[in-house]
This record gives C-alpha cells, structure tokens and sequence, in this order.
C-alpha cells in the first residue's frame, strides 16, 4: 500500500500544472528532428529505401543518409553514414543494389552500394554534376539530369567552357533573353540536358540537345523523365515556346535511344507534367492543365494510350488537383491523392471504367508508392505534431500501420496540440476554412493572444502539417493561439474557390482574413482582442502590406510581412516567372485594362501605422529584395514603429540553420513586444 500511494502521488503530480513531463516546442527541437525524404519500395517488396536530413546548428551545415525499413515495418537499418550528403535512392533490378546521388568526393555523383555490407562504389564523374538520375529497367543505363551549355555536345566540353568563361576574372553577364535566373540563381545560358550513361559510368550521348530545359525550369514534378518498361524508350517533359518566361506550356515528348529519334505527345497550350509509362508498357499517365499561363488550374490525370494517340480525362468531374499518382502492377488502377479541406483524400481509379473510389481521407499526403503485389501502398504522411513519416496502407483493409518513427524520442518530450477545424461564412457568401491551434498547456479560464497567419501561393492553403518555416506549433509556443485561414483563392476546395483570388489580390481574400479574425474573437471567449497580430510570407506577405493600408479598425496590433510584394510595377520587372503576373494581374502594367494599381499596396502609405517587422533575403529571385527595403523605407518615412530583418545569403526561403534560428528569434521577440504572451 505504501508503494500504490508513492505511485499515486506522482501521478497526481504529473497532472498538475507545472509539473507536467512535456514542454512546449523550441526550435532547437525542430531543427533536432530527422526529416524524412525520397522513398523507394524494392523490386522484391521487402523494404523501403528513404533519406532522412538532420541538420547541425554549430557548423550551420545538413546531412542525409540512406536508411531502409522493412515493409512490414519490423526491420530498421541505417546504410550510410558518411559526413557528406547521400540522396536519391533507386534500386536495381534485382534488388540487391541501391544506386543513389553522393557528394562524399566533391561534386555530386552516382554511387552504389550493396545493401547486404560493404562500401559504396563510386560510377560517374559527371564534369557537370549530377542533379538527377534514372536507372533503366534493365540495369544497362543511367539518363542523368545536368546543366549544360547548349553548343556543347558533351558534358567535359560544357564543363571547359565554364572554366574558360571565368578564366578572366570578370564578373559581367551578357544576356540576350528570359529567362535569365531562376527562383534564386542565374542561368548563365546554361540548360538542363538528359545525358544517357552506361551503367559502368561511361558518356554515351545527350539526349536532349539545344537551348531548352529537361525537366523544365518551371511547373514540373518529381517525375519528370521516365523509362519505358522495355528500356528502350524515355518520355520526359519539355517546354520549348520561345520565351519560357511567359509560358506554362510545359509538354511531353518521347525519344528512342537507339537512333535519338523524338516525338510529341501532347499538345495542350497549358502545363503538361509527370508522365509514368503503365507497367504493361501500352499507356502513359501523367498529370494536365488546361488552361494556358495558370500555374494553379485544375490538374487532371490523363492516360494516353500509346498506340493509338488517345487521351482520357480520368479526375474531369473530381473537381480537385492531383498532386500524385503510381499504377497498379497490373496496369488496371491508379492510386492518387489530391487536397482537401487542408489534408488530403486519396483515391483509386479504374483505369478502364473511369470508376473512383475513395479509400483515404483526413491525412495530409505527401508521396504514395505501391509494392510488387499490388497489395499495399508506401505513403508518406504528416500532421502539425507530427513531422513526415513512412506509413503502410492495406488496400483491401483499409488500415494505415506507421513504418518509421524517425524523431519519437523528441515528439515525447513535447506538449503540442492538434489542429481544429472550423467554418465561417466569409466574402461572397462562401463558407471558409479556418484551422485553429490553441498553444501548450491552454487553459480556456485566460486569455490569450490571437496570431492569423496568412499563406503564400496565393493558391496554396495552410494543412495537417508541420512545416519547418512557417511552423504553427513554433507561433503557437509562447502562448498564441494561431489561426489560419484557407481565404478565397486557396487549395482543395474546388476550382472556382481557388480561381477567386486571380484579378482580386486585395479583394475576397482580405474580406475572408478580416471576417474570419473577427469571426474567432467572437466565437472564442478565450481570445483577447486588443492583442492580435498577423504574419505572412510571399503572397501573405502581400496581404501584410495591403493589411497595414488597409487595418481597419486597428483590428490587428502588429505585422510581420516575409518576402512580400510592396510595389507591383518594379515587382513585374525584376520577377523571373512572367506568366504569373500577367495571368493575375490581367496582363503587363502597360496593357490596358491592367491591375497592378489597383492592387499596389504602395498606394496606401498614407495610411500605414501598425508596427511591422520587414523580413527579407538578398537571393530572393521571385520577390526580388528591393520590395522589402521599399517597404521599409515607407515605414520609417512614416514614422511607424518598424525593423527590418535582412539576410544577404537567404532566397524566398530561410534555410541555413544559424539564419533560421535568428528568424524565428526575431519574430517572436517582435510578437511578443506588441501582444505580450502570457499577461
């Protein structure tokens, strides 16, 4: 009895406030965990091959090994352990291999290792590295994805053209045309090529010669050039209007690399990506859209059938964009999964009848194998406390078993909520999605603090997810609850919800974010309105700047704009992707009838007050980072309480560990200075 009281001593204590074993998340905590990447099923079903990246804060550097699990989940080995960076597994034939992409001597290069001991072989010396790779079929070759200069006819001749072009010293670029950089580095002229290898590492021959990009700089997939099942044939994916940079007009082609000989398969003026050759070698399914300069229309699932030329619209009334797919062994299903309501669903379809069937909903998707029976599928799958995992799904019983548990021992150190999901009537009329987080440890007697964040896209949608940026358990730490709101324009809730946001940047999507902040402090009781803030990045960060001209009834305390567009005529001028402006601002600002001042935040300086924090990076290619420094400036002419954070080796994104965490240390002593978490 004496022991029974200790035991119950303590485990009142555990429940008591204060001496609760969890702890709220620290971002020494998310950069800790492993993140689970690429993954492959072996040709014989009995593992699975993936990558897992663990990140170093003390020398601001990344990792990834090669790791296998057993498909019944029993079996966990780790393959690699060399410092430098291993990625990209691919499997032999027999599968008693595993080739994949290393820069354990430099440059990346394939490598391959026998997965029953031994040390890695090293194949290529590629002078142009190794983006990518595809092993054949039949284990005889490798198509290798490089960068190239269009006039050279082998990889060594591009490679000593470079060395002779920076032989001089000077820094200067000549350039005739778009696109000239790219997200967030230049072109320098150069193309991405598929170079045909043998399997022993020797050149054979480019595959896809000239001045045009395999797989395209833009809108592409994971899977962007493929073998046919007979290794004798390479569908991949090539854009080849004449200024790719206003063109979505990506489409496929296939080449024979026995004579080089090339075909075009499709013809649709809009994006046509990710072809997959059935296993039975007769069809091609790959994912469309149909309309030309819309990087965020409807992308359907087509099968072509090969001899025939025929096409089939497999998802036209699903009214949902396809994220991925894989075929059935037998080339009679197709499992895909697309968003919805911020997770995903995912389905089957016969490929012959057009028949949908739904087998999985209320997760968020991001990857689907199937193994050699045809009985299970490989997903990976994550949640807001629940960084990406492997899972196994049953396809007969529908039951989803977790194969890994990369980071388990931090998960149970730390006390994070689920999302909740809720509804609101927002801007004309329609019902929107809002996602709520309430911080650790809530306790619904307090009030706290209200944090919206606003996603970018502006066709993207916030989900079940645990996003290493813009992570909703970090916001929610110090004691926010965090809204996000799926406004007029987002993701996964049909075509028409997600075209809305087009020609009306600052229309419906701010009724829907104002409305729904709003919305929330009335509904919840715990929610202090005198205490809000808002925070976006990209398209979000945009509604920041049109929010702080646009705060109506101070509604929201401070803001946090990441990498927004402040002023859309230089923003047209100096962005890389043309067709996106032009698709959604009707057009270049010199057309008539043009939107760029109607939706210019720079035109309500007048009315800027709200404290905000300016965040930018100096390799940001797609909102280049004079919209954050002309931003800054209004403010501080101004006279608004404002910083800028600025990081001269950063892109769109805030990667290196070391930034990161001066990121995130800087947003939150900004939050907290406005809204006191905790009072």
């Amino acid at each position: 009895m004496k022991w029974f009281g200790m035991y119950l001593f303590m485990a009142i204590l555990l429940i008591l406030p204060g001496f609760s074993q969890t702890r709220p998340i620290e971002f020494e905590d998310m950069f800790a965990m492993g993140r689970v990447g690429d993954f492959q099923i072996s040709p014989d079903g009995r593992w699975v091959a993936y990558t897992v990246t663990f990140f170093n804060l003390d020398d601001n550097s990344r990792n990834s090994d090669l790791f296998l699990v057993s498909v019944d989940g029993k079996i966990h080995k780790q393959l690699t352990y060399h410092p430098k960076t291993d990625t990209h597994p691919r499997w032999s034939k027999d599968g008693k291999q595993l080739a994949f992409i290393s820069t354990r001597d430099g440059s990346p290069q394939i490598y391959v290792l026998d997965i029953r001991g031994g040390e890695a072989k090293k194949i290529t010396d590629v002078p142009t590295e190794v983006a990518g790779f595809s092993w054949a079929p039949d284990n005889r070759h490798f198509v290798i994805e490089t960068s190239m200069y269009p006039d050279a006819t082998t990889p060594q001749e591009s490679a000593e053209k470079e060395r002779t072009k920076t032989r001089g010293g000077v820094k200067a670029r000549v350039i005739d045309h778009l696109l000239y950089r790219h997200w967030n580095s230049w072109r320098d002229g150069k193309y991405g090529h598929l170079l045909l290898y043998t399997a022993d590492g020797a050149f054979v021959k480019d595959l896809t010669p000239g001045a045009y990009d395999v797989p395209p700089i833009s809108l592409g997939s994971t899977h962007d050039y493929v073998w046919a099942p007979d290794a004798q044939q390479i569908c991949y994916v090539q854009n080849r209007d004449s200024i790719v940079a206003i063109s979505t007009n990506n489409d496929l082609w296939l080449t024979r690399i026995s004579d080089g000989s090339v075909q075009q398969l499709t013809t649709n003026p809009g994006n046509d990506n990710g072809p997959r050759f059935s296993p039975d070698g007769k069809s091609i399914a790959y994912l469309s859209m149909a309309r030309a300069g819309f990087e965020s229309d409807q992308q359907d699932l087509i099968v072509l059938d090969i001899a025939s030329g025929k096409k089939r619209n497999l998802t036209e009334t699903l009214d949902r964009y396809v994220s991925d797919f894989v075929w059935s062994p037998d080339s009679r299903y197709i499992y895909f999964y697309v968003p919805h309501h911020g997770r995903h669903r995912l389905y089957r379809v016969e490929v012959k009848s057009g028949k949908r069937k739904l087998l999985l909903e209320n997760r968020y998707v991001g990857g689907v194998k199937i193994t050699p029976d045809g009985k299970s599928l490989v997903l990976k799958v994550q949640a807001s406390n629940l960084p990406y995992e492997l899972f196994r799904f049953d396809i007969r019983k529908k039951k989803l078993s977790q194969l890994t548990f990369t980071n388990q021992e931090r998960l149970s150190q730390l006390e994070m909520n689920s999302l909740e999901d809720y509804w609101f009537v927002g801007a004309k009329g329609d019902s929107v999605h809002l996602l709520l987080l309430k911080p650790p440890f809530f306790d619904k007697t307090k009030k706290y603090p209200l944090l919206s964040l606003i996603h970018g896209g502006p066709q993207g949608a916030w989900g079940d997810d645990f996003h290493y940026r813009w992570n909703s358990q970090m916001f929610a730490a110090p004691g926010y609850v965090v809204i996000m709101i799926n406004f007029h324009g987002s993701r996964g809730y049909g075509q028409k919800f997600c075209d809305a946001v087009s020609k009306d940047w600052g229309g419906a999507p701010y009724q829907d974010i104002m409305i729904g902040t709003r919305w929330a402090l009335e509904h919840f009781d715990y929610l202090d309105p005198q205490r809000v803030g808002a925070a976006g990045a990209s398209y979000g960060g945009f509604m920041i700047n049109w929010i702080e001209g646009h705060n109506e009834g101070d509604l929201f305390k401070t803001l946090v704009s990441h990498d927004g567009v402040f002023e859309q005529v230089s923003m047209f001028g100096s962005t890389e992707e043309l067709w996106f402006p032009k698709w959604e601002f009707n057009g270049a600002p010199w057309d008539e009838g043009s939107l760029y001042q109607k939706w210019n935040p720079i035109n309500f300086v007048e009315h800027f007050h709200t404290p905000m924090l300016v965040i930018h990076g100096e390799h940001d290619y797609r909102v280049p980072y004079t919209q954050g420094l002309q931003l800054f400036t209004a403010l501080q002419l101004k006279g608004v309480e404002s910083r800028l954070l600025f990081f001269p080796d950063e892109d769109h994104f805030v990667q290196k560990p070391k930034n990161a965490r001066l990121w995130w240390k800087t947003v939150h002593e900004w939050l907290a200075r406005w809204l006191h978490p905790g009072k």
